[in-house]
């Protein structure tokens, strides 16, 4: 939010049980409703707030009795809409307010949560699908196991991901099969035992080949 910072009275209508629910949580936090609100709306961008769901305001049965203080009807019971009255920046509006709102009641109840990172930070959940999107890739590229295990020279260049007519030094055919250990190695996640036997069969194979 940005502009006029001072805070002003607002009315928030609500339904009586969005109303209990506020002013109970900020009971047991020692602090006012506003206060939960101002909390999310310092934390969560406008962006953020605006796509969740609005509680709404009261339906229409939803009524609370109050008795008038002052004026000619003074002493009459009122009947009117449930609200919340919070002091919240100039421009606020009740939307906005009962979202917020209903953020700190989410988060209370454990619905939901907030993970506050560095701009550019990767998230858990971002890393978790970019290692996915990666092993799909290592499978769609790794070429295809051998049905009998690696017999010839050809097949061993094939699997270490050498040309046929190739003739790879020692130290290239290492150096290949160190990178392609850390992928198909069982351990790393995205291998096998028995892809990880062939590239050790491969291996062999070309060793004895140049001895």
């Amino acid at each position: 939010m940005t502009g006029d910072r001072s805070k002003h009275s607002h009315t928030v209508h609500c339904s009586s049980r969005f109303r209990d629910e506020v002013l109970a949580l900020a009971h047991r936090r020692n602090v006012n409703a506003a206060d939960l609100a101002r909390s999310v709306l310092l934390l969560l961008t406008p962006e953020m707030i605006v796509v969740v769901p609005d509680p709404g305001e009261p339906p229409a049965g939803d009524r609370e009795t109050v008795i008038l203080r002052s004026g000619p009807s003074q002493g009459r019971p009122w009947r009117r809409k449930p609200r919340l009255q919070v002091r919240l920046p100039s421009g606020t509006d009740a939307k906005t307010a009962r979202r917020a709102l209903a953020v700190a009641l989410a988060l209370d109840r454990g619905e939901v949560k907030l993970e506050l990172r560095r701009a550019g930070e990767t998230s858990a959940a971002e890393i978790k699908e970019e290692v996915a999107r990666l092993v799909r890739i290592v499978s769609d590229i790794s070429s295809p196991l051998l049905a009998q295990g690696v017999k010839t020279s050809v097949e061993a260049l094939h699997v270490l991901g050498f040309p046929p007519d190739s003739d790879p030094d020692v130290a290239e055919i290492r150096s290949r099969f160190r990178t392609l250990a850390a992928i198909h190695h069982p351990d790393s996640g995205t291998g096998s035992h028995q892809r990880m036997a062939q590239l050790n069969q491969a291996v062999e194979i070309l060793r004895r080949r140049d001895h």
